[in-house]
């Protein structure tokens, strides 16, 4: 499956990287695709092109604030989740993507 994701926080400094690690590392064990996109006080880094939009299968929003471009996910089913869970569990996040 390819995936789509994007990590933030409200101060966007660790929570936001932390979870962008957590969900890359669980993508692979899972033998899934992923590209994420940091949305943190550096602005955003790896930014999702159309063109991983358009071979995504799903997209996840592991945010607690209002992403920008997020009407760029509307094509594709989303999972949206707090940024404490991809941290704590990516796995549980990843696993309702089903298959």
């Amino acid at each position: 499956m390819k995936i789509v994701a994007v990590t933030a926080c409200p101060t966007g400094i660790a929570h936001t990287y932390m979870a962008a690690e957590k969900l890359i590392e669980a993508a692979h064990n899972q033998g899934h695709e992923i590209k994420v996109e940091t949305q943190g006080a550096m602005g955003v880094e790896n930014q999702i092109t159309e063109d991983d939009l358009q071979g995504a299968d799903v997209a996840v929003l592991a945010v607690d604030i209002t992403v920008d471009g997020e009407e760029r996910f509307r094509h594709l089913r989303v999972i949206k989740v707090p940024v404490a869970e991809a941290i704590r569990n990516p796995n549980a996040v990843l696993d309702q993507l089903g298959s």
